[in-house]
């Protein structure tokens, strides 16, 4: 991964234009007061919300105590206030986690994910297992921003959030070889994660903080929002 994204930088030819395009926004970069409006002040909200509802050792006891309901609900209240996910991701998340069966599921799998032993690519892997058997009534649940999501609002110094047009678009624009698929998986999000890693060398001078400024980079590059 280290020689991909090492390649990448070399060959990149759209970095700059980005850059140019970032800063046409926001003129002093991360620290910009529009930017912590418009982009990272929700996001980090967001982020302060759900450790306020499940932090590690909340989340923690929950589990502990079989509250896997409550899980669900406080992993749906953290989002409030945000369009991280589309509408028909949280109605069809909502409606899995609404009952035992299924927020034992998502709870039991989305602490592992956070928090288990194993490498990172196989708790990944087998956490996009866990979202893809959740039980679904109108609606798939089975997205790469569900997937994403929480490991983003949780630990957003190691998780990043993938809206896949918008992110497909500005890897296109940067000349970063992507290597996208449509079924969630570590494979695709370790291209992404390499993505953001190439991302943070090419900003280090405007000081990034997180994932969340690399993914409001990625946003501003590839949202129609910003064209």
């Amino acid at each position: 991964m280290v020689a991909r994204a090492v390649q990448q930088r070399i060959t990149s030819k759209g970095a700059d234009k980005c850059r140019r395009k970032f800063l046409k926004f926001f003129p002093k970069g991360f620290r910009d007061e529009t930017y912590i409006a418009w982009e990272r002040g929700y996001k980090w909200r967001a982020h302060e919300r759900w450790n306020e509802l499940l932090g590690r050792s909340t989340f923690q006891h929950l589990l502990r105590d079989g509250e896997f309901v409550e899980i669900g609900s406080r992993a749906m209240k953290s989002l409030s206030g945000t369009n991280l996910l589309f509408s028909f991701e949280s109605m069809a998340l909502r409606d899995a986690v609404r009952a035992t069966p299924g927020a034992k599921m998502f709870a039991e799998g989305l602490y592992e994910f956070l928090y288990g032993r194993a490498s990172l690519p196989r708790r990944f892997d087998e956490w996009c297992g866990v979202v893809a058997s959740l039980p679904k009534k109108q609606s798939r649940v089975f997205t790469h921003p569900v997937v994403t999501v929480f490991g983003f609002l949780s630990q957003p110094e190691t998780h990043i959030f993938f809206k896949p047009t918008v992110t497909r678009t500005a890897a296109l624009r940067y000349g970063f070889e992507l290597g996208y698929l449509s079924r969630p998986s570590w494979e695709t999000y370790s291209g992404l994660l390499d993505f953001a890693s190439v991302i943070s060398h090419d900003l280090r001078d405007l000081r990034p903080r997180d994932m969340i400024d690399i993914q409001s980079f990625i946003w501003v590059n590839g949202s129609a929002e910003y064209d």
